[in-house]
């Protein structure tokens, strides 16, 4: 069977799109978008490149996709595996553990990789097969798609960048690349798409990176693709970096007096429920979202990495009030605006809300054990058991190198 790609996958600002297949059975669909940013968010126009808008208008969004679709009837071509997945964003701390847990339960694995200067030869030496493609650019995605039953889409922007590209990638990626990368998912028949969002991120427009989570989940919803969408909370791993690792290296701590809680999950965890939901077909369509044990304040956090390490931690606490007057103050600069953006999400962590939802019913039908999701508490006790006994063996090798003659 021929199959027919759309030469247009995706176009800045309002699109219409059409599938036509040469075959009996034909499938049509129109999707169409439109929003209006928040004040700070610059406008995705109908040409080619990202500008600001300096007349800001009212903040609000809405995201709308409708279509009528038949059956499609991709026989007699060749069949595609089950087991056969593509993993977007698979560079990433969730991608990475996504990757190994797909390949240890005998996935094959593709993984669809942004061009770079660093290659990600350890995604090859897992076992997994790599392909170069940008979201960013339509014409990249259909060739990666060929032979896939699942997508499981863990991209978001890269935190490394500069903050002026983040901001960027997360308005290019994370909204025209989701909306390019389901359009050629819905054309060539791909069977599941499994997208990773932010717990909450409906409720904050005004952060551009959870606004663009939202929209993703409405256009996947009411493109008609079978998919399951899957919210997260904060992962374990982030805590090493942020806590763990200035504690041990007596480095300043940065904190707020924020009461926000967070319920943490450890990312191997999130890959093994993930595929436990993908072979549940009572899961197809659902929203889930995954919450480790118990929610946290970033006090909470601190006090815990202390008892572990066995020292105290050079905390550096900044007020929610100081945090918000920034923000402000940085909105009457153009060339902080993205400085804006980050900080609009800081707050969001910074204000009273609670980044956690019950796991009972999500269990359930899942029909997973809670003992055996792993704690905060099991999974920093663990690296500071593992942390502090290299260094005590390093500080002992030392001694015995130590000879003075």
């Amino acid at each position: 069977m021929a199959l027919r790609l759309p030469t247009q996958l995706a176009t800045r600002g309002t699109f219409h799109h059409h599938h036509n297949y040469n075959s009996k059975s034909t499938m049509t669909a129109a999707l169409s978008w439109r929003r209006t940013l928040s004040p700070d968010t610059p406008l995705i126009h109908s040409s080619t490149s990202l500008t600001t808008k300096k007349s800001y208008v009212q903040q609000m969004v809405t995201c709308s996709a409708s279509g009528s679709t038949q059956a499609v009837n991709l026989a007699p071509g060749t069949p595609v595996r089950p087991t056969s997945i593509l993993v977007v964003g698979s560079t990433g701390t969730l991608g990475r553990q996504i990757v190994r847990r797909a390949l240890d339960e005998g996935y094959d694995v593709r993984c669809l990789v942004r061009p770079r200067p660093a290659p990600a030869d350890f995604l090859r030496d897992w076992g997994a097969t790599v392909v170069n493609a940008d979201l960013s650019k339509p014409e990249t995605i259909p060739a990666t798609l060929v032979g896939i039953h699942t997508i499981i889409d863990c991209a978001t922007g890269r935190p490394e960048e500069p903050i002026k590209t983040v901001r960027l990638n997360d308005l290019m990626v994370d909204w025209e690349g989701k909306v390019a990368l389901i359009q050629c998912a819905k054309a060539m028949g791909i069977q599941k798409y499994v997208f990773f969002s932010i717990h909450n991120c409906d409720k904050h427009p005004e952060v551009p990176l959870m606004e663009i989570k939202y929209c993703t989940e409405k256009f996947l919803q009411d493109s008609g693709l079978p998919h399951i969408t899957i919210r997260l909370c904060g992962f374990m791993q982030g805590l090493i970096g942020q806590y763990a690792v200035p504690i041990l290296e007596e480095k300043s701590v940065w904190g707020t007096d924020a009461p926000t809680r967070i319920a943490y999950m450890d990312t191997q965890d999130i890959a093994r429920l993930t595929f436990i939901a993908l072979r549940n077909e009572k899961v197809n369509g659902k929203l889930l979202t995954f919450a480790g044990p118990r929610a946290w304040t970033t006090q909470e956090v601190i006090a815990l990495c202390e008892r572990l390490a066995g020292q105290d931690a050079n905390v550096t606490t900044v007020p929610v009030t100081v945090l918000r007057f920034t923000r402000q103050l940085t909105r009457f600069f153009e060339w902080t605006n993205d400085v804006a953006d980050r900080l609009a999400f800081s707050e969001v962590l910074t204000s009273d809300t609670v980044f956690s939802a019950p796991m009972t019913e999500t269990y359930d039908l899942l029909g997973v054990d809670a003992k055996d999701i792993v704690s905060l508490e099991k999974y920093l006790q663990d690296y500071f058991t593992n942390i502090l006994k290299k260094l005590k063996d390093i500080k002992a090798q030392s001694k015995q190198t130590d000879i003075i003659f």
